[in-house]
């Protein structure tokens, strides 16, 4: 794969990510005026799930998106050794 098409793979996951944060920030303010709103806590819940695997996914290829989704098992900070997420592309 190329470096171009590898760019363009991670800003869409990177898009992604964040299109889904945006999601569940309005569904957090959504169930805070309506808690028993089943309907809402299932679709939180799934776009919840959705967003954990993106950034698994994110992660597993590119790194860490935030110091939350660190790998346990690293030996060393690699959060200060790559280019933040929303730097790519700035090259």
């Amino acid at each position: 794969m190329n470096s171009t098409n590898n760019s363009s793979e991670r800003k869409k996951l990177f898009h992604t990510i964040n299109v889904l944060d945006f999601t569940l920030v309005d569904l957090k303010l959504y169930l805070d005026t309506h808690p028993y709103d089943a309907d809402a806590m299932q679709y939180f819940l799934h776009y919840n799930r959705l967003k954990q695997q993106a950034v698994s996914n994110y992660t597993i290829k590119y790194g860490p998106i935030d110091t939350n989704s660190i790998n346990s098992c690293s030996d060393s900070w690699k959060w200060a050794l790559q280019p933040m997420p929303w730097e790519v592309g700035c090259e």
